[in-house]
């Protein structure tokens, strides 16, 4: 198992934003959690990488209790095993293509630009590693930020709202580059979305409304109600 939730609660205040959430996300899967703004999608999946804390409950990412990690073992943990996809590209314009895409090995003290070649073939752009952000579309940027979040082989890939700068046809490129990447790397890859269209190959679906959640299995077509 790479990522168990297990009844997790967050509030403000006052004010609930989930409540008794589990799920479990094996290697290799692809599970997709879609609700409109304010419901709490992105507030579960930064608790996903320990960037938030929460009330109760436990997250465990292989075999880690999230929330027990000191700073410095949660610090270690994300830049081993996580990678991250944003709707908002987060690269780094004063670097190149490739040196923006070889962080997570530079910060892991494995540089390896062979690898980053590689990746940069994989998703597209091999011929423009020597390039900087501003030259490149944001197609472009998200697939450097795709390769970036898989160059060190992470065992789970958190993506929030990775095509919501991106027009419907560059978005699905996106998609299906980061789909595809993902099984190949044998990651699992959870995805928060208000778009259906992104969660088009996913293995499972949670939908967050404002009176719950529910699961739906996008391979039988079967809907039941979870406890969130």
């Amino acid at each position: 198992m790479t990522l168990q939730i297990e009844a997790l609660c967050k509030s403000y205040g006052d004010k609930p934003v989930f409540s008794d959430v589990s799920m479990h996300v094996k290697a290799g899967e692809f599970v997709a959690i879609m609700g409109d703004s304010g419901v709490g999608k992105s507030t579960l999946l930064n608790c996903m990488a320990g960037l938030d804390t929460w009330d109760s409950g436990r997250v465990v990412l292989k075999g880690h209790d999230v929330g027990q990690l000191s700073e410095t073992a949660l610090a270690a943990l994300r830049r081993k095993d996580i990678g991250f996809v944003f709707q908002a590209f987060h690269v780094l314009p004063h670097l190149d293509v490739a040196q923006n895409v070889g962080l997570p090995l530079l910060l892991l003290g494995t540089p390896d630009g062979q690898r980053v070649q590689a990746m940069l073939e994989a998703v597209g752009l091999g011929e423009m590693g020597p390039r900087l952000p501003q030259t490149l579309s944001g197609g472009q940027l998200q697939r450097v930020a795709i390769a970036r979040a898989l160059v060190h082989r992470p065992a789970l890939l958190l993506a929030d709202e990775p095509t919501g700068n991106l027009d419907p046809d560059t978005a699905s490129l996106v998609m299906n580059t980061l789909v595809a990447q993902t099984r190949e790397h044998g990651a699992a890859l959870v995805l928060v979305t208000h778009s259906q269209a992104a969660t088009v190959g996913a293995d499972r679906v949670l939908q967050i409304t404002g009176h719950g959640t529910r699961e739906i299995s996008t391979k039988n077509l079967i809907a039941r109600e979870i406890r969130a």
